[in-house]
């Protein structure tokens, strides 16, 4: 999504970028009236009905794109929880009941994944760049966050959030498994 919405900015931008240049460009043999209609096809042609015909396919794409991203339930989605204290992360599993990690969120690797995310005492931010932005983990609120590794490894997170002298230590790995290996884990046999 990042790079579509950086295409569609930087064309907009060259191309307001050019208009400026064509601005400055005065060509002597032009009658007012042919400058006035450069001046229509130029400035409003292209430089109003390009931008907003980009900016109206950059906003439908952000939205469906936007979508995808919502937790809604569906067969597949998965259900952690993520549990952020000073300076500890705790996740437990919904597909497992009793199991918990410490510092570690195992998850199955191309499938949906919803966080419940909370803290227990100050507010702290659940990030994992490679995998989703940053939401909040607020005392006593749960926030859901959609998470999705499409390739089994290991994914750095952070607790984004000043929440005290330590917080930049306050870190976590998503590890994403392979649907074998999510199965062992879920039985208990891959810490």
């Amino acid at each position: 999504m990042w790079w579509v919405l950086l295409s569609g900015s930087a064309a907009i931008f060259l191309l307001v970028i050019t208009l400026l240049l064509f601005a400055f460009r005065r060509d002597a043999s032009d009658t007012p009236a042919a400058e006035a209609r450069h001046e229509r096809v130029w400035i409003w042609g292209l430089g109003f009905g390009f931008s907003i015909m980009v900016l109206a396919g950059l906003t439908v794409y952000g939205v469906l794109m936007g979508e995808r991203l919502l937790p809604r339930p569906g067969p597949d989605v998965v259900t952690v929880r993520a549990e952020g204290a000073q300076w500890v992360w705790r996740f437990s599993y919904a597909d497992a009941p009793g199991r918990a990690t410490e510092h570690i969120l195992h998850i199955p690797a191309g499938r949906p994944v919803d966080v419940e995310i909370t803290s227990t005492d100050v507010i702290h931010s659940f990030w994992v760049p490679r995998l989703a932005g940053k939401l909040d983990a607020i005392p006593g609120h749960v926030n859901v966050l959609r998470i999705e590794a499409e390739m089994p490894g290991d994914y750095a997170g952070v607790s984004a959030e000043f929440s005290g002298v330590g917080y930049t230590g306050h870190r976590f790995i998503v590890r994403a498994h392979n649907e074998a290996d999510w199965g062992a884990f879920l039985r208990g046999e891959v810490r």
